[in-house]
């Protein structure tokens, strides 16, 4: 089952229990929100298409965190004038983890919620450090190599004074 939903006028596809990042929302980090805004419904059977929305179908979504996305350069040139200017940004953006996306009469029960629990930090403990044993050689290891012959180094004669 998927939906798409607008969210800060933006269009997205959205899935039961899939994360999300959106344009950054006015919610607090924990928060339920509901969007209403959903432009297409699909059960995989039937497609229910909204003008402009489908009524009483709304996404329960928890905000996970906020934050920033990735560098977006913006380059500006114009040809044979010398002119080039670089600039660039961060924009600043909301996960969003879906929980649900309900039907027209249903609620959401958010505390059977299936959202990502956030992992305890737990202190680093020292590693121990094992000593390599020296490995024992028996006789029918490797044979051992030859040595290779050694080449005489020859002496340079010195030049003859004249």
């Amino acid at each position: 089952m998927y939906a798409i939903v607008d969210i800060a006028g933006q269009q997205y596809k959205v899935e039961q229990a899939k994360k999300l990042k959106v344009h950054r929302l006015e919610a607090e980090e924990g928060k339920h929100v509901e969007l209403d805004k959903v432009l297409l419904v699909s059960d995989g059977k039937t497609v229910s298409v909204g003008t402009p929305t489908v009524e009483g179908v709304r996404i329960a979504a928890k905000v996970l965190n906020h934050g920033k996305g990735d560098k977006v350069l913006v380059f500006k040139k114009k040809r044979r004038k010398g002119y080039q200017k670089m600039n660039g940004h961060r924009q600043y953006l909301t996960e969003l983890w879906i929980e649900a996306i309900l039907g027209k009469g249903e609620k959401f029960d958010a505390s059977k919620s299936s959202a990502p629990k956030p992992k305890p930090v737990e202190a680093a403990a020292p590693k121990k450090v094992k000593k390599a044993e020296p490995k024992q050689e028996t006789a029918e290891a490797k044979p051992a190599k030859k040595a290779a012959p050694k080449k005489a180094a020859a002496k340079k004669a010195a030049p003859k004074k004249k």
